[in-house]
């Protein structure tokens, strides 16, 4: 009889126009039914709608002369890509898995920074 435990293999599917997107941050919270709702956004300086430009003498383009819209210059954009919903268990796996792999990124960073403060032992 063997001693094996049960396993189940899970093959990954991507779909055709996979594309991760780069994030700075994210908001959200908790569904009326008690999902985790997370939005992830990437912070960047606006994009003007127009901009309007005086024509010099000799035809050629000059100073800016307006900007539309007017607040661009005091403005930030959260431009949202992509969201997740999830189960409030699945918050709490998923969590855990980020805890995890946070865990071994500093792992590999403290291990990097032991090996580089280390003396070169003779090595030239």
């Amino acid at each position: 009889m063997s001693n094996k435990k049960p396993e189940l293999t899970f093959k990954y599917v991507f779909n055709y126009g996979y594309n991760p997107s780069y994030v700075n941050g994210a908001q959200g919270g908790f569904s009326p039914r008690g999902e985790m709702v997370i939005n992830f956004y990437l912070e960047r300086q606006p994009l003007p709608d127009a901009i309007t430009h005086e024509i010099t003498p000799e035809g050629s383009i000059g100073r800016e002369t307006s900007v539309d819209p007017k607040d661009l210059a005091s403005s930030m954009v959260r431009f949202i890509d992509t969201g997740v919903v999830m189960s409030y268990e699945n918050a709490k796996v998923f969590h855990a898995w980020m805890g995890d792999k946070l865990r071994e990124v500093e792992e590999m960073h403290k291990a990097r920074t032991e090996f580089e403060q280390a003396k070169a032992g003779g090595q030239a």
